[in-house]
C-alpha cells in the first residue's frame, strides 16, 4: 500500500470521530487533505469548521464546507490533524508545514485531538524530526543561541517560509525530547517565541495509524 493510500485510508476512518451536527476543528497537511476530501462525503451533517491554515480553509470552502473563524467558536468536540511525528504517549511534533500556531489555537479549542498519520510518524523519543518553533523575526537567532545552550540543538531558519502569521520557522535538529512537556512549558516562555511545534499540553487522545494492515487505533 503507498502512503498516499494510508493517507486516504486514516482520513477516511477519521470521519468516525465527527459529532453530526457540529463544527469541526481541521487541520492542516496532506493527510488531511485526504480527511477534508472524505469530509465533503457528509458535509450536510456537519455545520462547518474551524480550519488552521489558508490552505485548509481554500479546499473545505472548493468542496462547499462552511469555514468558521475561530473567533466565532467557544468549543469543539474534535480536531482531526496529522503530525510530524507522535510517541507512544501521544505527545506529537508538528509544524512541517509551518501551520503549527492556528493548529495550536484550534486545538486548544478542542475536547478531543483526533491524529491521523501513517506509521512511519510513531517514534519512540520525539526528535529524529526537526522540531519546528514560530519565531518573531528579530529574534531567530537569539532563540537559536537559547536551544543550543539549553539543549544542544542547531536551529536554521526555514529558507523562503513565513507562516500565514508573517513570522520566521526555526527547525532544531539533534533534540532527543525525553520529557515534551517540560520543553514546551520551558521554550515557549523565551522571548520572540510565537509557538513550539511540541504539542505535548494539547497531545493526542486518539491516534488513528496508517499500516499495510489497515487502520491501527492507539488510544492515549
Amino acid at each position: 500500500m503507498t502512503q498516499d493510500e494510508l493517507k486516504a485510508l486514516v482520513g477516511q476512518a477519521a470521519l468516525a470521530y465527527v459529532v453530526p451536527g457540529s463544527i469541526v476543528g481541521v487541520g492542516t497537511g496532506s493527510t488531511v487533505n485526504c480527511f477534508i476530501d472524505a469530509l465533503a462525503t457528509m458535509k450536510d451533517q456537519i455545520r462547518g469548521a474551524v480550519s488552521s491554515s489558508v490552505k485548509s480553509t481554500e479546499r473545505l470552502l472548493a468542496h462547499g464546507i462552511p469555514v468558521l473563524e475561530a473567533s466565532e467558536v467557544e468549543s469543539l468536540p474534535v480536531y482531526i490533524d496529522g503530525a510530524d511525528e507522535i510517541d507512544p504517549q501521544g505527545n506529537m511534533i508538528k509544524g512541517g508545514g509551518a501551520a503549527l500556531t492556528r493548529e495550536k489555537i484550534v486545538a486548544d479549542l478542542a475536547e478531543r485531538f483526533i491524529c491521523i498519520a501513517d506509521a512511519s510518524k510513531l517514534v519512540d523519543v520525539l526528535g529524529r524530526f526537526p522540531l519546528p518553533v514560530e519565531v518573531i523575526p528579530m529574534a531567530a537567532a537569539q532563540v537559536a543561541r537559547r536551544f543550543a545552550k539549553a539543549y544542544g540543538g542547531q536551529a536554521t531558519v526555514r529558507e523562503g517560509v513565513l507562516t500565514d502569521n508573517g513570522n520566521l520557522i526555526l527547525d532544531v535538529r539533534g533534540l532527543q525530547i525525553r520529557e515534551p512537556l517540560a520543553m514546551e512549558a520551558e521554550a515557549t516562555l523565551w522571548p520572540g517565541v510565537v509557538t513550539v511545534g511540541i504539542f505535548a499540553r494539547h497531545k493526542a487522545a486518539v491516534c488513528l495509524l496508517g499500516t499495510p494492515e489497515g487502520v491501527r487505533t492507539l488510544q492515549f
